[in-house]
Parts: structure tokens; sequence; C-alpha cells
């Protein structure tokens, strides 16, 4: 853990380079010094369908989630979510809507299979 999740609109990847701010993310996360390197798992997903309120023209988006085995402090959490933030508004200035969302897993019923390739 963690697993860190961006969506964004699709049209957002002709004025962002995702590869190089999901990279930025990862190595937030890495250097955050809370977690093992090799638990820090990062991955994108263009959205080609979404909708935005009531606005007549799509308004672009990209939302991050991270989420965390549960037992990190707030101040963890709300540390994590302001960085994640700063770095993504550097990268994504032009881009209306920015959001990041800190989520706990349950210890209890998280499964992991690692297996050595």
């Amino acid at each position: 853990m963690p697993h860190i999740v961006m969506e964004y609109s699709d049209p957002v990847s002709e004025r962002v380079s995702i590869g190089q701010l999901l990279e930025d993310l990862h190595q937030t996360a890495i250097g955050s010094g809370i977690f093992d390197v090799s638990d820090v798992k990062s991955r994108a997903y263009a959205c080609h369908d979404w909708l935005v309120a009531d606005k007549d023209d799509q308004e672009n988006f990209i939302h991050v989630t991270l989420w965390l085995l549960d037992g990190r402090d707030e101040e963890q959490k709300r540390n994590l979510s302001h960085a994640f933030l700063d770095v993504m508004q550097q990268h994504a200035p032009e881009v209306a809507s920015l959001t990041v969302d800190v989520r706990d897993m349950d210890r209890r019923w998280y499964a992991k299979v690692k297996r050595d390739t």
C-alpha cells in the first residue's frame, strides 16, 4: 500500500503529461517516508465519458484517489492530500477541477498475493 489511482477527462492528456504527473505523484508518496518503496503502486485511467453538474460544456478534471491501509493518522493523510494537490496544480494549472480523496482500506479484509517472477 498505497494505491494511487488517477482518473482524468481524456482531453486533459492533450495539455498535461499524464505519465510525468503520475510519476511525480508516485515519487511524492515515496518521499513522504511513510511507505515502503516496494509497496507504492500507481495507475492512471482516462475517462472518455463524464458529466459535471449541469454544464453544457464538459468540464475537464483530474481526480486522484489514494488508497491506504488503515492506521495512518489524520495529519499524515492531510499532508499527503495537500502534497498531491500541489503536484497536480504544478502540472495542470489550466484544468478546471483538481481533486484528491484519501481513503482507508480495512486491513482485516485486504488480501494480497505477491510472487517472485
